[in-house]
Parts: structure tokens; sequence; C-alpha cells
């Protein structure tokens, strides 16, 4: 599963630059990339860690702007088309091998 979030804050001040910039600096240390400009993706292994992650979001967010979660699968995010531009690396599909211990 994937978390994208998308944002639009306002940068009017320092004050509003400096929260804008705080909330981005989250997004990276909690494990997210940036796909575009305000638009950023994590990737997530089940609803126990999207619920996880969707707490930790709340708990970080500005108090001004706007702020949008979409919760999809791995399926519906590979079906993204790149219509100008390249994919980035981190936004490349990997293979994931689930790990079966006994």
């Amino acid at each position: 599963m994937r978390i994208l979030v998308f944002f639009d804050l306002p940068v009017a001040t320092k004050i509003q630059r400096t929260v804008a910039t705080r909330f981005r600096n989250f997004l990276l240390k909690d494990g997210y990339h940036m796909v575009q400009f305000s638009v950023y993706a994590r990737v997530c292994n089940g609803m126990d860690d999207v619920e996880k992650h969707k707490r930790r979001l709340n708990l970080n967010l500005p108090p001004n702007g706007s702020v949008r979660m979409l919760i999809i699968t791995e399926r519906q995010y590979e079906s993204i088309a790149v219509l100008v531009g390249k994919l980035a690396p981190e936004e490349k599909v990997k293979p994931y091998e689930q790990l079966s211990i006994f």
C-alpha cells in the first residue's frame, strides 16, 4: 500500500515558510519521498502501518493550509502514467518479498 500526501501551505511570511519547511522535513524523516512539489508518497505494509503513519501525520500537521491523504494499493500506484518528465528512482516499483518465519 502507499500513502500519498498532497499539501498546499502558505509561504508568504518567514514564519509560514518555516512551518512549511518543518512539515516537509517531517515527511522526509518519516520515510516519504517527493513525487512532485507538494506531493509525497510512502510505502506501507498493510493497514496497521497506514494507521500508524496517519496518526504521525495528524500529530505534525501545520496550523494553516490544505493537507490531504490518499491511500492506494501498489497495483493502483503502478498504473500512474508519466505524461511529461521521468520517474524518480524512488518511484520505480521494486519487487517486495514476503518473509515467512516458522
